[in-house]
Parts: C-alpha cells; structure tokens; sequence
C-alpha cells in the first residue's frame, strides 16, 4: 500500500515524515499482514509493554486496523488538541465504558501506574485529595467535561514515537 493511499485513510495530526514512520511501524507490527494489529503485536513493541498502563490499554483497543492505529496514536501528538487528549485520558480511566468515572475506576489506574511502590491507602489517600483540590469528593462520578476542567489547566504533553528500525 502507498503511503498516499494510507494518508487519505486517517485523519491525523502527523506531518509527513511522521506518517510514514506511522505506516512503516503499522506494517512491521502487522506481522501476517491481515491489515489489523493484535494486541499480542503491540506487546511486541518494547516502550509499549513496559508501559504500566499497556493492559489497559490492550483492553481499550483490542486491536486495530491502520485508520484505528494511526487515530489512537494521534491522541499522543503534539499537534492533538487538549480535548482530543482529554478524550483519550478519559477512555483509559473509564474501565466499564459507562461515561462516568468512579473513585474506584480512578484508584484502579493509580494501581496501575504506581504498582507495589505505595500502599492502597496511600493512593487512597493522595487521591481523595486531589480530587478535593479540584472541587471533587470521593463520591463523585467524573464525566468527561470534569476530566476537561481538571485538566485544562495542565499542559498535557502526550507525545509517542514508534521505533520503526
């Protein structure tokens, strides 16, 4: 496939060179060549398996096709939006896909990223006080126009790069 071809597939926020790393990554991984990236072929990236959110992320996915590859990448630009980013943070914290986030749906990422290292009472903790900081309880559900409000203020810098070599 062209890398025209592949360009007019996705809308993305890549320039040229970085499409076509993009398109030269998507074909390695895409090892039988079906045209859609399994999330065993993903684990095979190194950056992204040592990643403490790549279960979770596998579960957000479950596979991708070039257009999906290149959409779920672009959520890491530079060149996103901060709503785009939001968007995706959202998706990874909203474990059961019902649009709201929980203390609990919260708790789980932080147990992801931060392993043995604190106690479930300390991430409680830091938690519930973050969460007070930004006008929040431990009882509220976030939606996503929350996650934007709390994180508009930050200057999200989610920037990926495929090793394609």
């Amino acid at each position: 496939m062209t890398l025209k071809k592949f360009k007019n597939t996705a809308i993305t926020h890549f320039h040229s060179r970085r499409f076509y790393h993009c398109t030269r990554g998507f074909c390695q991984l895409d090892r039988n060549g079906c045209g859609f990236v399994s999330g065993e072929e993903f684990l095979s990236v190194p950056e992204f398996a040592v990643n403490p959110l790549s279960q979770r992320l596998l579960r957000m996915i479950d596979g991708l096709n070039f257009k999906e590859f290149v959409a779920f990448l672009s959520a890491f630009s530079a060149h996103a939006s901060l709503q785009q980013k939001v968007e995706f943070i959202f998706r990874v914290y909203d474990t059961d896909g019902n649009g709201k986030v929980s203390f609990n749906d919260m708790l789980e990422v932080l147990q992801d990223l931060t392993g043995p290292f604190i106690s479930e009472t300390q991430r409680e903790q830091v938690l519930t006080r973050v969460l007070e900081e930004a006008g929040y309880s431990k009882d509220s559900s976030l939606v996503q126009s929350d996650f934007l409000k709390i994180l508009g203020s930050s200057d999200l810098k989610m920037e990926v790069e495929i090793p394609v070599d």
